[in-house]
């Protein structure tokens, strides 16, 4: 599987994801800067965690007017896979790419901590290495992780089974509706979701929960 990066003025956890793909692929991502205007022919593009611009505005809401974004938008609605983790899921729902939006913790404050997951869709192609209704675990490290939607959207959003992932067990860190914590749109190519599978990939980080969802999309490509 050929993949890709996108990485922004302050994205920090792109060389997290660059080492899970290489464990995991055998593939090394490509590089993409952002202000260049094309992405490479690839089967995943992925928007890393961080602080891109520093948060400021809105989280998300500067790297989303990127140059590269145009070609992001216009591919992903062509139907190549993109996968959005903490701040990348921040700058895909500022993109308009997926529905909703993260607003700041409820209680106001940064969590970083590990917390417990729930499978919600299974037949994804982020999730078919899972099991519906499978608990993991996953690390969080965020402020702006609150997941909302006004009512037609959200209804919407479970209507559609796009949410594929949950806060599990009381786990949930920001005050997300439905514990939502991963939500994909309504083709099923994009994935945006506050936790950080890329972290909990090998056995060295204290675990292996978050090699499914890669293995999902390994698996689609193959």
């Amino acid at each position: 599987m050929k993949s890709a990066v996108i990485v922004f003025p302050g994205s920090n956890r792109d060389r997290d994801m660059f080492h899970a793909m290489e464990l995991i692929t055998g593939k090394r991502p490509e590089a993409v800067w952002h202000t260049e205007t094309s992405l490479p022919d690839v089967d995943l593009v992925i928007v890393p965690g961080g602080f891109s611009y520093g948060d400021y505005l809105r989280s998300g809401a500067i790297a989303a007017r990127s140059p590269i974004l145009k070609d992001l938008v216009k591919k992903a609605e062509a139907g190549i896979n993109v996968l959005g983790v903490c701040n990348g899921f921040q700058i895909l729902t500022e993109a308009g790419l997926l529905p909703g939006a993260l607003m700041r913790n409820a209680g106001l404050k940064f969590v970083c901590k590990e917390i417990m997951l729930e499978t919600a869709n299974d037949a994804t192609r982020f999730s078919t290495a899972f099991k519906k209704g499978q608990i993991w675990r996953c690390p969080v490290a965020h402020h702006d992780g609150n997941y909302f939607a006004d009512d037609d959207t959200l209804k919407a959003v479970e209507d559609n089974a796009q949410v594929v992932f949950r806060y599990a067990q009381g786990s949930n860190p920001n005050g997300s509706l439905n514990d939502i914590a991963g939500v994909m749109n309504t083709k099923g190519n994009v994935l945006g979701m506050m936790p950080h599978p890329e972290n909990l990939v090998e056995d060295l980080n204290g675990g292996t929960d978050g090699r499914l969802l890669f293995e999902s999309l390994l698996n689609k490509a193959a």
